[in-house]
């Protein structure tokens, strides 16, 4: 019974991951859809949003994820997530694999959807299924601007250095013995988090700062026309800059904050005498 329980927990768990992050890609490439694609076409150009536009529906779009699997998985929604907070907050390691594919699979399956829902703008904006529409799914140096001279491994260092910084802010908001934020609000910081990355990290390789964000669309994108979609503007072999950057960053990151916020944190004490409740003999 036990352990028809455990394994029960775990399916709803991978199940929230799955769920969770599926909701995040549904608005993240769906805002890149509607700015590349659509925003092509119409007049002028560039009609239909920008950066900034993106980077707030990516956020949100974490927002309303974590919502969603909160409960059941604590919503990493997020490889590199999943893998920091099990080197550093005690997280399963049984359970990486799981979560890791369950989330690379929402992303997956979202990116299917949003690729349908937009067939008719990809087709009329880049008929070939180019490199020119090719950002709407997967990341790319420079976001595929050849006048920006960032290859891989300048890329690659981006995304060590960006999902670094959201790792060590979100261990700093959601770790109860610093000041996380009340009422539930968690999920709107951490969303928050992920906007002011892309306003401010967003140049040099797109901050997909999520191996799962990156290669479940790339995925999608590569079995529904896109023959580009393992390599970059130049014809490199580009898909495992934005998986092992920020499994690297994510580490980093949660490797700083323990050693230089955490560990200075006062630890939780049991209450004195008085405050609670004596146990019943």
């Amino acid at each position: 019974m036990a352990e028809r329980l455990k394994m029960h927990g775990l399916v709803g768990e991978v199940a929230a991951e799955f769920v969770g992050t599926m909701i995040l890609i549904l608005f993240g490439c769906g805002v890149v859809a509607q700015v590349v694609a659509g925003g092509a076409l119409t007049t002028p150009p560039g009609g239909l949003g920008n950066h900034d536009s993106i980077a707030w529906a990516w956020g949100l779009g974490v927002t309303l994820g974590v919502y969603v699997a909160a409960r059941l998985s604590g919503a990493h929604l997020n490889p590199a997530v999943t893998v920091a907070l099990a080197a550093f907050k005690g997280f399963p390691w049984s359970k990486v694999a799981p979560y890791a594919l369950a989330q690379t699979a929402g992303a997956f399956v979202a990116a299917l959807i949003v690729r349908w829902n937009y067939t008719e703008a990809l087709a009329k904006a880049d008929p070939g299924h180019t490199i020119k529409t090719q950002g709407v799914f997967s990341t790319l140096p420079a976001n595929g601007n050849p006048n920006l001279p960032v290859h891989e491994w300048g890329a690659f260092r981006d995304q060590v250095i960006g999902t670094a910084i959201l790792l060590l802010l979100i261990l700093a908001v959601t770790d109860l013995l610093n000041t996380p934020p009340g009422a539930n609000l968690a999920p709107f910081i951490v969303g928050l988090i992920v906007v002011a990355i892309g306003m401010a990290w967003g140049t040099n390789a797109g901050y997909a700062i999520n191996p799962a964000r990156d290669f479940g669309p790339r995925l999608a994108s590569f079995f529904t026309g896109y023959g580009t979609a393992w390599r970059d503007q130049y014809g490199n072999l580009y898909f495992w800059v934005p998986i092992i950057g920020p499994l690297v960053g994510g580490l980093l990151g949660a490797g700083l904050y323990k050693a230089l916020i955490g560990r200075f944190l006062p630890t939780a004490e049991p209450e004195p005498p008085g405050r609670v409740p004596a146990p019943e003999e």
